[in-house]
């Protein structure tokens, strides 16, 4: 018996959200969207019962903001557990170990979305336990167990239930959103988080936020509650472009929303036409970010595990760890954060105090900031660029699956045979090579943007996931609209 068939009987009854039998009216669906999203934001703030006060380190620590959860809450692992099952199958599915025809056939397509959802449950344990049980990340509270009458361990345990509760409620939500909803529920947590921060760099006022915002800060500038000092000195002009002022986070900020968009629009359209209606022309767009920036996701969840098996080793064995694997020390957040040794070489650069030691901000020699630099971006740029490519092959949107979908919708391209071996072949000459373009200069983007700082102290990655999530968002609802008013286009776009 092949794998397949000894897993089916369990991959196939798992859990999982029903598909619409028809079409979804696109208010509908944005109600369900709207509906998931308030849930969400709603769980982001129920706390975990039994927790400790103070809430413990953050074990995500700067990946926080593109993980999409909530620290100390049921929402605690946030997308972290879809994203790794998601990096796990891509690679499984690369190496052509899993022998699975997702294209074709359906029921390997029913069996890839249950080893899918048995990963991710798998991911919420593997990364839930170390998170309850290894010290310093969520401390259980001593008075609650005495009031339980079930001692430590066994709050510990509830701790652990109410999070592995809140990972497969992230991944059912995600999994409405995508059937019943419009666009991604993955991207649409991530845009609400984020967003969140953002409008917190903009307008944050003290008190009310953690830190005072962009405007804040400029409104005690102008009324000379607060001074930069001589604009034309050193210092004068850091506080102008660094903190308070943050003219160099507004420029990182607009131009990353800039040259996404731009982007996004730069593309090669193929000319189809179809081949029973005569006049019915259309074109097929190769974007330069073609694969999106979802990659990059994929590409930072693999950082942050590798970051977390460092704090996790930190707390357990502290100062017994040896000093070439990792040297640890508490950032101002109370989260500790790797100064020497292998896991801070493959730490990514978070902003401008991890490398720019010629303002003090960080007491390492510039050889080992710039070898760290060096590492994160070969890290992302390489690794942007090869998870681009897995993530057009999983997501059938490589040359043969696309030629076969363009074939399917009755159109084809001027000029050649109608045939899927043919539609294959000129999308062939761009679509691997525009991946792997897309791919990288997605990485680079992103490591500039954190070298450089954002308003809201947003990631790059953060940052670059919001604007492309929300560009996409917008052409999925004006596909949409176009299809409400249009119902014979559902036959192009599949219904």
């Amino acid at each position: 018996m092949s794998w397949k068939e000894t897993a089916e009987p369990v991959l196939t009854r798992m859990p999982g959200v029903e598909r619409p039998e028809g079409h979804v009216p696109f208010r509908r669906k944005l109600g369900w969207t709207a509906g998931v999203l308030v849930l969400y934001f709603f769980l982001t703030n129920v706390f975990i019962y039994g927790l400790a006060s103070g809430g413990g380190n953050d074990a995500f620590g700067q990946f926080r903001t593109i993980l999409a959860g909530g620290q100390g809450t049921i929402l605690q692992l946030g997308i972290g557990p879809i994203v790794t099952a998601s990096i796990v199958l891509q690679l499984l599915g690369g190496a052509d170990l899993l022998g699975l025809d997702t294209q074709e056939n359906p029921r390997d397509q029913i069996l890839y979305q249950g080893l899918q959802k048995l990963l991710v449950i798998v991911m919420c344990i593997l990364t839930g336990l170390p998170m309850v049980f290894a010290g310093g990340f969520l401390p259980a509270s001593p008075q609650i167990a005495q009031q339980l009458g079930i001692g430590l361990a066994g709050l510990k345990w509830l701790m652990f239930t109410q999070i592995l509760i809140g990972g497969l409620l992230i991944l059912f939500m995600d999994e409405v959103i995508s059937k019943w909803g419009v666009g991604s529920g993955i991207g649409l947590f991530i845009i609400a988080g984020i967003s969140q921060r953002l409008i917190g760099g903009f307008f944050g006022v003290p008190g009310v936020t953690r830190n005072p915002g962009f405007f804040y800060n400029w409104y005690t500038i102008l009324t000379g509650q607060q001074q930069l000092g001589a604009v034309l000195s050193t210092q004068g002009l850091l506080n102008l472009l660094i903190e308070p002022g943050q003219i160099l986070f507004l420029f990182t900020t607009v131009a990353i929303f800039g040259v996404v968009v731009y982007a996004e629009s730069v593309r090669v359209e193929i000319p189809l036409s179809h081949a029973r209606v005569k006049g019915a022309r259309g074109r097929f767009p190769v974007k330069l970010i073609y694969a999106s920036v979802l990659p990059m996701i994929l590409v930072r969840a693999l950082q942050a595990n590798i970051q977390f098996l460092g704090r996790i080793l930190n707390s357990q064995l502290g100062g017994g760890m040896p000093g070439w694997l990792g040297v640890y020390q508490s950032s101002g957040a109370g989260t500790a954060e790797p100064v020497g040794g292998l896991f801070y070489y493959l730490a990514p650069i978070y902003s401008y105090q991890d490398w720019m030691w010629f303002l003090g901000t960080t007491s390492n020699p510039p050889s080992m900031i710039l070898v760290r630099v060096f590492v994160d971006l070969f890290i992302m740029v390489v690794g942007g660029a090869i998870f681009a490519i897995f993530w057009v092959e999983t997501a059938d949107m490589g040359p043969e699956a696309t030629a076969q979908q363009i074939q399917n919708s009755g159109m084809q391209i001027p000029g050649f045979r109608q045939s899927p071996g043919v539609i294959e072949k000129v999308l062939e000459r761009y679509i691997p090579q525009v991946t792997v373009i897309g791919g990288a200069l997605v990485g680079l983007l992103a490591v500039m943007a954190n070298m450089l700082g954002t308003i809201g102290a947003v990631s790059g990655t953060g940052l670059l996931l919001t604007v492309s999530i929300t560009y996409k968002l917008y052409e999925e609802i004006a596909e949409e609209q176009l299809m409400e008013m249009h119902p014979m286009m559902r036959q192009v776009f599949g219904d």
